[in-house]
């Protein structure tokens, strides 16, 4: 199998495996009981802790949670519980993941006024509208740092500075930026990231929090994270995390060098026929969200299934329903029906490129001289 979906998950690196084998054998105490098995799985929570929070540099708290989602559900209930009525409206893009955007819609039905800024035919959210939408009634600005599905690279910047202008606070989910691209940590009051995306295990994530900033408690019981997030940390997840975001960013220059090199070869083999959705510059280039007119996307990967890739995000899969990504940049629902998204990274070999990228381009021709 050659796996092109690097987006939903990312291979566990091997560094990470090891720093969670012996966590999960004979250190497997509890890291919040005082005795010496539990001083040792505390100790290994937090050099996972300060490995994954030196990005952020000095200042501010790294809390672990369950994933993203937990993390991006906290900030924005949290925050929104916080501001009360007198700041009812919370901003956020029309291509956020799923995670944001549902969580709004909850909040909708209990009165918070949600405003989702439009994004041009280039993915990248509308600033103009951002200055006339955040204002003195706003609680939080929401934006993601890279959008999963077109790999774009939002102005998480700009919109934190126009947040701060109005007393408002900036969170940005940067699941598919922590570790790839440059983190505007001095933007953000809140960041939400996510182990697997990055080479680490599944089943935890992390919010990092400004000094001052602490959003109301979304679980509650003993309040082992900072006296705010409730629950027993899992020590091997937190090391295997923890390893990973050290990797990531040790190898952050060489690792982009290299997807760069793989991006240029995917679409030189995919050939001609394809049109990109969203900018190719201001995008992470292991992200190659592509279209071809006409191209049966199911037909597709039924007949290529040694080669995994995807329609869209992982979230939405089998919904039935257009990318609403693809959707906010104009395309319309034959196009949207005829985009695919490969994903690659580190572990990725140009021999897979290759093989992967000319089975698509064969298999796709097919169709095309099938309808003709």
């Amino acid at each position: 199998m050659i796996y092109l979906d690097y987006q939903a998950t990312t291979p566990l690196a091997p560094e990470a495996r090891a720093a969670m084998l012996p966590l999960l054998e004979e250190g497997f105490g509890n890291p919040h009981s005082p005795h010496r098995m539990g001083r040792a799985a505390r100790a290994a929570v937090e050099l996972a802790r300060d490995r994954i929070a030196a990005p952020f540099g000095a200042g501010g708290r790294l809390l672990f949670t369950s994933g993203a989602t937990e993390a991006l559900n906290w900030a924005i209930k949290g925050i929104a519980d916080r501001a009360g009525p007198e700041r009812p409206r919370i901003v956020t893009t029309a291509i956020e993941h799923a995670t944001v955007l549902d969580t709004l819609e909850w909040l909708e039905g209990r009165g918070a006024e949600v405003i989702r800024l439009p994004v041009g035919t280039d993915g990248i959210a509308d600033l103009d509208a951002a200055r006339a939408a955040i204002d003195g009634r706003t609680a939080l600005v929401a934006a993601m740092l890279v959008n999963n599905e077109i790999g774009t690279i939002q102005p998480v910047a700009e919109l934190g500075a126009m947040a701060r202008s109005v007393g408002a606070f900036m969170l940005c989910d940067a699941v598919q930026g922590y570790g790839r691209v440059p983190l505007p940590v001095e933007a953000c009051d809140l960041v939400a990231i996510s182990a697997h995306k990055i080479h680490g295990p599944k089943g935890i994530g992390a919010l990092w929090l400004r000094d001052g900033v602490e959003p109301t408690p979304l679980l509650h019981g003993g309040g082992q994270e900072g006296g705010v997030r409730s629950g027993t940390l899992a020590p091997a997840l937190c090391a295997g995390f923890g390893v990973a975001a050290q990797l990531a960013f040790e190898r952050r220059e060489t690792d982009a060098a290299y997807i760069e090199a793989l991006w240029t070869q995917a679409r030189a083999v995919l050939g001609e026929g394809w049109v990109l959705n969203g900018s190719t510059e201001r995008r992470w280039h292991g992200n190659l969200n592509v279209r071809r007119e006409g191209l049966d996307v199911a037909r597709l990967m039924s007949e290529l299934r040694d080669v995994a890739f995807s329609a869209g995000s992982a979230c939405a899969s089998g919904s039935g329903r257009p990318s609403h990504v693809l959707k906010a940049i104009g395309l319309s629902d034959a196009e949207a029906r005829s985009s695919i998204r490969l994903g690659f990274g580190r572990y990725t070999t140009s021999e897979e490129i290759d093989r992967a990228m000319t089975l698509i381009r064969q298999a796709a021709e097919a169709q095309r001289r099938m309808v003709a």
